[in-house]
């Protein structure tokens, strides 16, 4: 009989991740770091592991779905002893976002441990992954990155296989560059159609009937016209991909003016306390600029 496959990471996209991979029929062994979300996996079929060794006992397959570098260490047992036991004989599957440099240091490490890795970073956030409609990206050695995509199947409308690490996470990258600048731009526009006057229901209708209209414009201006700020990517969780992708283009030498005013922003927002909130909340640091431009209180 096959063993489960674990899952770690329970947050804004790993709980809609996992409960696709459940409600699909693959057998799965569920972690979070918090505690979350437990009862609504339980009722998909998965199992929840009472600890992380209890994971790695039942596991040879690991997703990981985590917020940060830091955060992939704890759980592996990194710098640790555990870190060679945990790795041994198991694929690690990592869809987290992180610097292409952690990540081939990361691979090269579990190799080191007798473990295989997959870096598999997704395009997309939390609608996209409650439908099963995110886009993944995979790098590494091309047996488990096979077994990887088919594994994956019940979460994405497609997936790029991108060569070796750390060719996905390069990748994702670079998609989160244009991501980032295009939602920015889009909410510097909406600003100004307000301050303008427009009506911003017509003006959301202008520009979904024009050839600049794609699903993420659409949903974006619906949630700006709307002032709704609900969660699907979070401004924290940007400020920290926009950090990323500077990051990376600082280490070869790369403009990036666009991302470097995004980044800016998306630091601003989050230092108003609203780094919880929806990216489209980066509305309120422009308002901030144009409120310090006319004076006002």
């Amino acid at each position: 009989m096959n063993k489960p496959t674990g899952f770690i990471g329970l947050g804004v996209m790993g709980t809609p991740m996992a409960l696709n991979l459940a409600r699909s029929g693959v057998p799965l062994v569920v972690w979070s770091r918090s505690n979350n979300h437990y009862d609504t996996l339980r009722a998909a079929g998965a199992e929840v592991a009472e600890s992380l060794d209890a994971l790695f006992s039942q596991c040879e397959t690991l997703i990981l779905m985590l917020a940060h570098e830091a955060a992939i260490d704890e759980v592996l047992g990194r710098h640790t002893p555990l870190f060679e036991q945990r790795m041994a004989g198991r694929l690690i599957v990592n869809m987290s976002t992180t610097s292409s440099g952690y990540s081939r240091l990361l691979a090269d490490e579990i190799g080191k441990g007798r473990g295989q890795y997959v870096e598999a970073p997704v395009s997309g956030s939390r609608k996209p992954a409650e439908a099963g409609q995110l886009v993944v990206m995979l790098a590494g050695m091309p047996e488990p990155v096979e077994a990887v995509r088919s594994l994956i199947q019940p979460l994405c409308r497609d997936s790029l296989v991108c060569g070796d690490v750390p060719g996905a996470l390069t990748m994702k990258l670079a998609v989160n560059l244009f991501l980032i600048t295009m939602v920015t731009g889009l909410a510097e526009a909406t600003h100004f159609a307000q301050r303008q006057g427009v009506d911003l229901a017509q003006f959301a209708q202008a520009l979904n009937v024009g050839p600049m209209a794609s699903d993420v414009s659409r949903g974006k201006l619906g949630k700006l016209v709307a002032q709704d700020f609900s969660v699907q990517a979070a401004i924290t969780d940007v400020l920290k991909n926009s950090r990323l992708v500077a990051q990376a283009a600082r280490d070869l030498g790369i403009a990036s003016p666009l991302l470097d005013v995004c980044h800016a922003l998306y630091g601003e927002t989050e230092a108003l306390g609203q780094g919880g909130l929806d990216m489209v909340a980066v509305i309120h640091a422009i308002a901030q600029r144009t409120a310090q431009a006319d004076g006002s209180p």
